[in-house]
């Protein structure tokens, strides 16, 4: 199986399967996905909506702004998918713009910190639709890497796969970081980003940021059935969903 699905606009579109779990399960192929921004297939030629309608998505989850969707556009509208906009970061700030003076990383895992607290309605809505929906899913943000690692670092934590898996995941979206910074710079003719590490994702920002929520929560199980409501029932559902036993 392939962890990477390749699209010409899309640059970090993956499948969450084949990560193992603590029980010796595994994560299942070809049924939850994480993305950069779907709006680009909008522009996108039709090989590229031809290789999205092909994965079968059922629903997808949108974890952006609704004025980012007004500016950059949302998932071309289809009967076959159902579409959820839900916002889960409140405190908007500009990546770009940070300062390089700063500890990036543990910057960040605040940030991280940030939306784990603010968003929990969405998140626990996000978790639901997860649990619950039949067909495959994709969530995404604009470039698939902070909001959309959150959601997939506090899914996988929940089917208990371990932190190693984790934050290798979280960290591949470095393998789309010079498009990723391709495309900021296309619809920012003649800048820079005046910090040097946008784009990246290395594994610290999760490390900090799983390590926090524990601190705080004793588990991300204790933080998803506390802080975010999500009924427990919700989290087993979750797991029948997603891992398939061990053989």
């Amino acid at each position: 199986m392939r962890r990477h699905i390749s699209f010409d606009r899309l640059h970090n579109f993956r499948d969450l399967g084949g990560y193992r779990t603590a029980d010796g399960g595994t994560v299942r192929w070809e049924t939850l996905y994480r993305s950069d921004s779907l709006g680009k297939l909008t522009d996108a030629g039709p090989a590229d909506l031809e290789r999205f309608r092909a994965l079968g998505v059922g629903t997808v989850i949108d974890l952006r702004y609704p004025w980012e969707i007004a500016g950059k556009g949302r998932l071309p509208e289809t009967e076959e998918v159902s579409w959820h906009n839900l916002s889960i970061e409140h405190r908007p700030y500009d990546q770009e713009a940070i300062d390089p003076a700063l500890d990036p990383w543990r910057y960040l895992a605040d940030r991280f910190a940030e939306v784990a607290e603010d968003g929990a309605e969405e998140l626990r809505a996000a978790l639901e639709l997860i649990a619950a929906s039949e067909k495959p899913l994709v969530f995404h943000c604009a470039s698939g890497k902070d909001r959309t690692g959150l959601l997939a670092a506090v899914v996988l934590a929940l089917l208990d796969v371990p932190d190693e898996e984790i934050l290798a995941d979280f960290a591949l979206t470095e393998l789309a970081t010079e498009r990723l910074i391709g495309d900021w710079r296309a619809a920012h003719p003649g800048r820079e980003p005046r910090w040097p590490g946008y784009g990246r994702a290395p594994a610290d920002i999760i490390r900090l940021f799983l390590a926090d929520l524990r601190e705080r929560y004793g588990s991300v199980y204790g933080y998803a059935t506390g802080h975010v409501g999500l009924d427990p029932a919700v989290v087993t559902a979750l797991r029948a969903r997603l891992v398939e036993a061990p053989r």
